[in-house]
């Protein structure tokens, strides 16, 4: 009996608590670039989550009682070529530089490492320095540590050492089959090697593009088989060096091949890999499901998407949110990144010699003198990246939960839904949708940008938006589910 009250008040008050829910901040990218990772706030009337009426032209459907992976974060690759191009815009502009890297890293980044022991036969590694990698990619990495130590850094190397291979050179080929030990032991030194520099490795990967064999820039090809063989002797040489959170990420290449190389691989070495990565040049990111279906255990990882000099902006926000920021994670990666941080207007630096990047490849940023321009790329990520940060400093990111769009412009609208636990002093959680309404009907040949007026449905209230065509992420706070 005296249970009875208590239980009521407890009700009470959390159908106070969810009645009083309402959206609280808004961010936004147009079609035409009239907003541009905009803050909008919810305008001088909230939009509250209120008891439901009729559903909109969408109806979107949050349900936190069903939840996915983690979200690490999204981020992007400091090449050579970057850091180089952020380390002139520093000499150039310290001022811009600094504001720059504040205006990135508040997500996860990766760094590339390769050739740090060119001195052939030397398997002992005595001359092994993470010296060789270029002075800027240590200086900019530390930097952007300063400004976020939470950052996660992944490495991966394009190919072996020249003298480990049988074109002896770094530019296509293959490993030699009596090194694989040997090359073990380099991943191992070069790991070593950076948290020797104070920098936290959270993954190494094998080999860059496994299946492609280049003769105009590092590559190398390298079998499943091989490269289980080098996973399971580095686990245990990480392991023995005190590494044992270092993760080992295999595949590294397209989607095309998901149902191929990465599943032989976990099958060759399901104890030494944590999961697998993915590039999105060939195939489509349903192809994901191929691996995930065999080993739903196993992590995905989307590491590698270039931009190109010249393409459609709406056109490139559209296909990067379908396909990476809402589109792998709905294919169960637990991360997604692209590929260089920074570059010049012409896509340089890059090696002259080099096939790739037709066209010229573009970063997320592009710097010109003392002076850079945030691209799409970083616009589309900016806004998936917003619902998954943690809500106070050092908690945790979000995760994905189950969404589904109803109603007769379903269609209009491609959304992501996530939760992020950790608000300080309270039981509460935020809640955020990306909402991309590419409803611009350039698909019948014409061009006519609509509106979509939707409703939201969580927990059994309903609120109410009209998104305009473009990107919204929006958040609001729910007692914690």
């Amino acid at each position: 009996m005296k249970s009875f009250p208590l239980c009521v008040l407890s009700l009470s008050l959390l159908l106070l608590q969810i009645s009083a829910q309402q959206i609280s901040d808004v961010w936004l990218i147009t079609w035409d670039r009239k907003s541009l990772f905009t803050s909008i706030g919810t305008g001088k009337f909230p939009v509250n989550f209120t008891d439901p009426g009729s559903a909109g032209d969408a109806d979107i459907v949050a349900d936190d009682g069903t939840v996915y992976q983690s979200i690490l974060g999204f981020g992007r690759s400091l090449t050579d070529s970057s850091a180089i191009t952020l380390s002139n815009l520093q000499s150039a502009n310290s001022d811009r530089y600094w504001t720059l890297l504040k205006t990135l890293f508040d997500t996860t980044d990766g760094a590339n490492a390769a050739g740090l022991d060119d001195t052939p036969g030397d398997t002992s590694f005595n001359r092994f320095s993470v010296d060789r990698t270029p002075s800027q990619v240590p200086a900019v990495l530390k930097d952007i540590l300063s400004i976020n130590p939470q950052i996660k850094i992944h490495i991966l190397p394009w190919s072996p050492p020249a003298w480990m291979k049988d074109s002896v050179t770094m530019d296509g080929g293959s490993l030699e089959a009596n090194l694989t030990t040997a090359y073990s032991a380099y991943l191992l030194n070069a790991v070593k090697s950076y948290f020797k520099e104070g920098f936290t490795v959270y993954a190494v990967s094998i080999q860059n593009e496994p299946e492609n064999n280049d003769k105009t820039y590092p590559s190398a090809t390298m079998t499943a088989v091989v490269q289980a063989r080098i996973g399971k002797s580095l686990r245990t040489l990480l392991d023995q060096n005190n590494f044992n959170n270092v993760k080992i990420i295999g595949n590294e290449h397209n989607w095309s091949d998901a149902a191929g190389f990465p599943i032989s691989l976990i099958q060759s070495a399901p104890d030494a890999f944590d999961g697998v990565a993915f590039h999105c040049y060939q195939g489509a990111v349903a192809d994901q499901d191929e691996f995930s279906s065999k080993f739903p255990s196993k992590e995905i990882y989307m590491t590698e998407c270039s931009g190109t000099i010249g393409s459609d902006w709406w056109g490139d926000i559209k296909w990067y949110m379908d396909n990476l920021w809402i589109g792998a994670l709905e294919h169960g990666a637990m991360a997604a990144l692209m590929w260089n941080l920074a570059l010049d207007d012409k896509g340089q630096p890059m090696l002259p010699e080099s096939d790739s990047c037709d066209g010229g490849c573009r970063g997320i940023v592009t710097v010109s003198g003392g002076d850079y321009t945030l691209d799409q790329e970083f616009y589309s990520m900016a806004q998936a990246s917003k619902a998954i940060l943690p809500v106070n400093a050092g908690g945790p990111f979000g995760r994905r939960i189950d969404v589904a769009v109803k109603g007769a412009s379903n269609s209009a609208l491609r959304v992501g839904a996530y939760a992020t636990g950790g608000v300080k002093g309270t039981d509460r959680t935020r809640y955020a949708l990306v909402v991309m309404n590419w409803n611009d009907n350039s698909s019948q040949g014409s061009f006519n940008p609509t509106p979509v007026k939707a409703t939201i449905e969580f927990r059994g209230k309903q609120a109410k938006y009209t998104f305009p065509v473009g990107v919204t992420t929006l958040w609001w706070f729910a007692p914690s589910n």
